[in-house]
């Protein structure tokens, strides 16, 4: 989306693009969504002194609604519920600027009419960088299908680890405008960034980013593969110091070599086999880097081993290993010690619903991965064990399951089907895994997961893992993954 001047009644007042900090009064913004996001750049521009007002189809409930009428008390103009984004104020009130919520499709006709009416529409996150003040805090990006969450997480570890004031802030969780507006000023942010944030920012320069890696995703959403991996590489434009790259995803490395870069800034490879120079990799257990140390050419220095990554589970899967060499690259280009990786990933807990074990019964492991949204998550953690039992469906998201189900299909000893889409994996199985037993749970009146876990039971065998790595989203059956990984947990543990 361009920063093009607006014309007609929008022209009147300050330009958005041309502020910072100071004052924003007789700015006029929208914004478009009342989540997570919306509400912090709402909150934001009111309180910069811009005219909001607050769209969303949905009526908000519970702290949603609070959130609302806080929003309202402050001087927003709040507009819920059943077509209210149909179309921009008009007259005195016509907007100057939108400020989107990541999941508005840029199809949404509000956006369309904005690009059309020629005005800036911004992420939260295009809004926060321009919002930084003098001597803020660099950002270290992260994007990619799947990872994102865990490496910016070990990403931050690291970061604290080295003494640093640093916040995994972003698509994680945490607005990056409540970072960049907080009183006390942190060091550096760890920032986790969505295919859907990036593709409404423009002018954000990173210290050092990456996209770990490209798969179809939110194909619905960006219309095309290509526009989509377009979204993620606009995280490499402008990169100051180093442009982080899959070496074992030549399509990461191929963003780099599209990117518009600061003169100077560095490719830098990360691998789980050996590293070149310009690399970080593995060298049998050891995590080495050769991109941040004296004569890479034929030196290497140690950044811990495979050992500090390992969980009481077990060792760590192939992907989470990438993740952490990752998260090393970009810490090593904002000069972080050897000692403080090794600190920060030996510390480093995952989050709940990311490969973790709920039980083990009868000799039968039962594993939550509900954060595995799409094909290429779920292969991952097909990958990382002998013989399974998966359980799949939801929201497809225009994903297709034909290249996960041809690569796994030795790793499957049944599969159960769940939610909206389950017909794509089923199709998928009956075209390359014909001879594994399928059992499809729909909807009733009985609790949904405890069939699920029941059925999944019933194909397994002693030794075998019972995972919930679905491959799709969730929202057609539970509110989130979270609540489709707690209530997959709960059924276990009712067994």
């Amino acid at each position: 989306m361009g920063l093009r001047p607006v014309t007609g009644s929008a022209s009147s007042g300050p330009d958005p693009t041309t502020l910072g900090r100071e004052s924003w009064e007789g700015v006029r913004a929208v914004v478009a969504g009342l989540g997570v996001s919306g509400y912090a750049a709402a909150d934001t521009l009111l309180f910069l002194g811009a005219d909001v007002t607050v769209v969303d189809d949905v009526e908000p409930q519970g702290a949603a609604a609070e959130k609302a009428t806080l929003l309202e008390i402050l001087g927003a103009d709040i507009r819920t519920g059943a077509g209210s984004s149909s179309s921009l104020p008009t007259g005195p009130s016509a907007p100057t600027l939108v400020v989107t919520s990541p999941g508005w499709s840029p199809s949404t006709p509000i956006l369309v009419e904005a690009a059309g009416r020629g005005l800036p529409v911004w992420s939260e996150v295009e809004l926060a960088w321009r919002l930084r003040g003098e001597d803020a805090a660099p950002w270290l990006g992260v994007t990619g299908t799947n990872g994102k969450t865990t490496t910016v997480q070990m990403l931050d570890a690291i970061l604290r680890a080295d003494g640093l004031r640093s916040a995994a802030v972003g698509n994680v969780g945490r607005p990056v405008l409540e970072a960049v507006m907080d009183p006390e000023p942190y060091d550096v942010l760890a920032v986790e960034l969505s295919s859907y944030q990036l593709h409404w920012s423009s002018s954000l320069s990173c210290r050092a980013s990456t996209v770990l890696n490209v798969a179809p995703d939110h194909l619905d959403w960006h219309g095309s593969h290509v526009a989509y991996a377009a979204a993620k590489g606009r995280i490499y434009q402008h990169a100051q110091v180093a442009c982080v790259y899959n070496v074992q995803d030549p399509a990461t490395e191929q963003l780099v070599v599209d990117a518009e870069v600061v003169e100077g800034c560095r490719a830098i490879g990360f691998t789980l086999g050996l590293p070149g120079p310009g690399m970080i990799g593995l060298v049998e257990d050891v995590m080495a880097d050769r991109a941040f140390v004296v004569d890479r050419q034929s030196n290497a220095a140690e950044l811990g081993t495979l050992a500090d990554l390992a969980t009481p589970a077990g060792p760590a899967a192939p992907h989470v290993v990438a993740d952490a060499l990752a998260a090393a690259a970009l810490a090593r280009a904002h000069g972080v010690s050897q000692r403080a990786v090794r600190d920060g990933l030996r510390g480093f807990s995952p989050d709940a619903h990311r490969i973790a074990d709920v039980a083990t019964i009868d000799a039968i492991r039962y594993v939550d991965d509900s954060k595995a949204t799409n094909p290429a998550a779920a292969l991952a953690s097909l990958r990382s064990f002998d013989h399974v039992v998966w359980i799949a469906g939801g929201l497809a998201k225009g994903a297709t399951f034909d290249d996960l189900v041809g690569t796994a299909r030795e790793h499957l000893r049944g599969v159960v089907l769940i939610g909206t889409d389950r017909d794509v994996v089923r199709d998928a199985l009956r075209r390359h895994a014909p001879e594994v037993p399928v059992i499809e749970v729909l909807n009733g009146e009985t609790d949904l997961m405890d069939r699920v876990v029941d059925a999944a039971t019933s194909l397994a065998r002693s030794g075998d893992v019972v995972l919930l790595a679905p491959g799709c989203a969730s929202m057609d059956q539970f509110r989130d993954y979270a609540h489709r990984g707690d209530a997959f947990a709960d059924a276990v543990r009712r067994r």
